[in-house]
């Protein structure tokens, strides 16, 4: 008996560490979501699974294509690699930034920035297309949807907008100015506002950069980046109107570094799960030993509203969130 259970015990001491204990699913995400220098994360919502869209964060000259992720849970996150680079957009070379994504018709249409553009330079905000949301995208127009300035406003860190009543808007803008502008119905142009004008300015007191909008209970969200983005002050204000033209009001500040967490949080998307109103906001931040300005990382937390509609400050996290499969 005795040589029985030693042997036993041999066997059992011998077998891998994976045969021995049931491996427990992992229930939180984690911060960051994902291994890899990432920041400007778009969240996305297709057919059951989560997607992400974030800048490769690099030098500029690095920048020169993007992965996606995808995920069931919010959990366990799926790499796609270069679902985009400059070898498909022949006139982008560098800094393409900020992806923003919309599916329509069954196309996948990808706006990015391209070539960090200034005044008499070729760049700007380009537009690739794609059969699935994991690409390979191919450029569209073969040329910027936007290569100029207009409003004072760098052509970089577009969001599309689709509002109530179908229209979509492109809402973008770095240098401190944010325009809006009504998107063509085959997302080749502009179509021009009554006044005449095709980009109507609609900036807010401390807006920097990084727009986003969403709606919750009749009311337009506008949510921006403030601060440097590459220091400690990058941060997350928002405004709330009737409009998506406003007028926005700074309402004050929701997400910002947390000096036991992380530093400059900012350059934000938010999620929605359909049918609830479970909110997560989706943003880059960086790591408490990164002095290197383009080390960020793309993490996720909770986003919560008061009684009135106000978003509550968002808590920076290790953790994470929760799993949450999609119904």
């Amino acid at each position: 008996m005795h040589r029985l259970l030693t042997t036993g015990l041999l066997a059992c001491l011998l077998l891998p560490a994976a045969a021995q204990t049931a491996t427990k699913p992992k229930t939180m995400s984690g911060n960051p979501l994902f291994p890899g220098w990432y920041a400007d994360p778009e969240v996305a919502l297709f057919g059951k699974r989560y997607w992400i869209y974030p800048t490769y964060s690099d030098k500029y000259n690095k920048q020169v294509f993007m992965d996606a992720f995808s995920s069931p849970d919010l959990v366990n996150w799926t790499k796609h690699p270069r679902i985009v680079d400059t070898t498909a957009v022949k006139w982008a070379k560098r800094a393409m930034w900020a992806p923003s994504i919309v599916e329509k018709g069954g196309k996948y249409f990808l706006f990015f920035g391209a070539n960090d553009v200034h005044e008499g330079e070729i760049g700007g905000i380009g537009v690739a297309v794609a059969d699935k949301p994991e690409g390979p995208f191919r450029d569209y127009l073969g040329k910027p949807l936007i290569g100029q300035i207009h409003n004072g406003a760098q052509p970089i860190d577009q969001f599309v907008f689709h509002d109530k009543d179908g229209q979509y808007y492109m809402i973008y803008g770095g240098w401190q100015h944010c325009n809006i502008a009504k998107l063509n119905a085959d997302f080749k142009g502009f179509t021009p506002f009554d006044d005449g004008k095709t980009f109507r300015e609609i900036t807010p007191k401390g807006y920097v950069e990084g727009p986003f909008m969403f709606r919750r209970n009749g009311k337009y969200y506008f949510m921006w980046s403030e601060g440097g983005w590459t220091g400690p002050d990058y941060s997350v204000a928002y405004a709330v109107a009737d409009s998506p033209f406003g007028p926005f009001e700074r309402v004050g500040k929701i997400l910002q570094q947390d000096p036991t967490v992380a530093r400059g949080a900012g350059h934000h998307s938010v999620l929605n799960v359909p049918g609830t109103d479970d909110w997560y906001i989706v943003y880059h931040r960086r790591p408490l030993t990164e002095t290197d300005g383009n080390h960020r990382e793309t993490c996720i937390d909770r986003m919560e509203f008061d009684a009135n509609g106000a978003i509550k400050p968002v808590k920076i996290t290790v953790e994470g969130v929760k799993a949450n499969v999609l119904k």
